[in-house]
């Protein structure tokens, strides 16, 4: 049976962009859009079994008739392309005669019991638009979810914009998506109208999100798998973002940080496989934009971990205190030119240009100079570049205790990217054998990556009261070179762990062998 396909291009803007969004000149058609109103509700069993396969079911009603949908979950960043079945059906009950069909047939057997977990209440506006030379179906979408378990005040609202290609190229639907930004704020999508549902019911709206395993499979063409690293990445990126946007949270903003470094390491892992004349200028971009990140990011972890245990080392040191508020104030400024950056244009623009990159940029093209690598096998391409990874950390990481702070640094940041490949990669060896063997690797390497990252905290201590306490009352100018100096004194303890983890790591075999 051939697998029907939709591709979609989803964003968010804010309800109150909805007019000036609506009106915009690029929008105009030439007939009147098509205005519908569709509830849909969305069915599980009561384990979910369902989400846990990785498949949504919901039944639509239009006001006219019921269509049920069965879609495959895959994640997404802006850009959401899965398999989707759809049928008439009588009512707004399921009919699970059809889904034998499909994958559900043999994920809920013939006695399951489906239950409504959720509805998304939407109003859409649907028009064709022309640009370029592109033939787009562009869908406004406002409405909200509710939770159906009779809990009034479990409800979100729902703002998308999807344009989907009917004909021609995505260089064009990207323009398209690039120019209306340029008026109204839009911002990439990374939740279907189902993943907004659950975490509604499971109360995982607004919160902040570690990184989800990267789907990636043995048919994989190393271009594939890049392609599904990023986007996996950008879509850790979004949810955290939209997590601090919403309440500023340190543990959202730490979040947020990690996707760009696990996004710039998948781009140094694939290297010249993914390599073209417009990646120069995209990771600079990137890198410009999260400066004021780190600084955050910082004086979070001195206020919330290193002055804390300077206070119990020195109970009585009047000007820690002193010093406490002065760095609460700098916090208050690093994370305001934190949120300015995440509500400006420059940052918005750069995700977009992003993911156009991702589907369409110069390096997909069928002459790009490294075609051939790009589309090898994943597998092959993941065992070399493991291996030369784990060469370098084992090559740089000798006499560790001995090293001094820039050599450290390089090895942390070598074992960071081992690590990042480790977990991007995982899915290309999933036999039981080598899934024991994975863990056992990661968990080395994270014992290594914490103690260095335990050194580089230290050196950042230095580093941040030195800087931030110019201009500082006196009493925490000395509260603060009494903190580095405590600091300094676990230095010694802390090389001699990571030398120990670093051969630790060395000693474990690698799960790609």
């Amino acid at each position: 049976m051939t697998t029907p396909r939709e591709t979609e291009l989803k964003l968010e803007f804010e309800a109150s962009d909805l007019a000036t969004l609506s009106g915009h000149p690029l929008l105009d058609p030439h007939e009147a859009p098509e205005e519908a109103r569709l509830t849909s509700v969305y069915f599980d069993t009561e384990d979910r079994r369902l989400r846990a396969a990785g498949y949504t079911l919901r039944v639509r009603s239009d006001g006219a008739g019921h269509v049920q949908t069965v879609k495959a979950a895959l994640p997404g960043a802006g850009l959401f392309d899965r398999p989707e079945w759809e049928w008439a059906v009588a009512g707004a009950e399921p009919d699970l005669r059809p889904l034998a069909e499909t994958p559900l047939g043999d994920v809920l057997g013939r006695k399951a019991v489906l239950r409504p977990l959720f509805s998304a209440a939407v109003e859409r506006s649907v028009r064709a638009v022309a640009h370029g030379g592109a033939r787009i179906e562009v869908a406004l979408d406002r409405g909200r979810i509710t939770a159906l378990d009779g809990a009034a005040d479990r409800v979100t609202p729902l703002n998308e914009l999807e344009l989907e290609l009917k004909q021609g190229s995505a260089a064009d639907l990207f323009g398209l998506a690039r120019e209306l930004g340029a008026s109204v704020p839009l911002r990439l999508g990374v939740l279907t109208k189902a993943e907004r549902g659950y975490r509604l019911i499971g109360d995982g709206l607004g919160r902040f999100s570690k990184a989800e395993p990267v789907a990636l499979d043995a048919a994989m063409s190393a271009g594939e798998a890049f392609q599904a690293i990023a986007q996996a990445c950008l879509r850790h990126l979004r949810l955290n973002e939209e997590a601090l946007r919403d309440h500023r949270h340190a543990e959202a903003l730490h979040q947020l940080r990690v996707a760009l470094r696990r996004l710039r390491s998948a781009f140094s892992l694939f290297g010249d496989i993914v390599e073209d004349a417009r990646v120069p200028a995209l990771k600079a971009e990137l890198k410009r934009l999260s400066e004021p990140f780190g600084h955050a990011r910082n004086l979070d972890v001195f206020l919330a971990t290193t002055l804390p245990a300077e206070r119990e080392r020195r109970p009585d040191e009047a000007g820690l205190l002193t010093l406490e508020r002065h760095l609460e104030q700098e916090r208050n400024a690093a994370y305001a030119a934190v949120m300015a950056t995440l509500g400006g244009p420059e940052w918005r623009g750069v995700l977009i240009d992003l993911v156009a990159w991702l589907d369409a940029g110069p390096w997909r093209a069928a002459d790009a100079p490294q075609a051939a690598r790009r589309d090898a096998l994943a597998r092959a391409f993941a065992t070399e570049e493991l291996e030369r990874r784990r060469r370098k950390v084992k090559k740089r990481g000798r006499g560790l205790d001995h090293l001094e702070p820039h050599a450290r640094h390089e090895v942390r940041i070598a074992a960071k990217k081992l690590r990042y490949g480790a977990e991007f990669f995982a899915g290309l060896y999933a036999k039981p054998k080598a899934a024991k063997r994975h863990k056992r690797f990661v968990r080395a390497l994270a014992d290594l990556q914490d103690a260095l990252g335990d050194l580089n905290d230290i050196a950042t201590a230095h580093t941040l009261t030195a800087d931030l306490v110019r201009g500082a009352p006196g009493a925490a100018v000395f509260a603060a070179g009494l903190t580095a100096a405590d600091v300094e004194q676990r230095t010694h303890k802390l090389l001699a762990e990571a030398a120990a983890a670093h051969a630790a790591l060395i000693d474990v075999r690698p799960f790609w062998r």
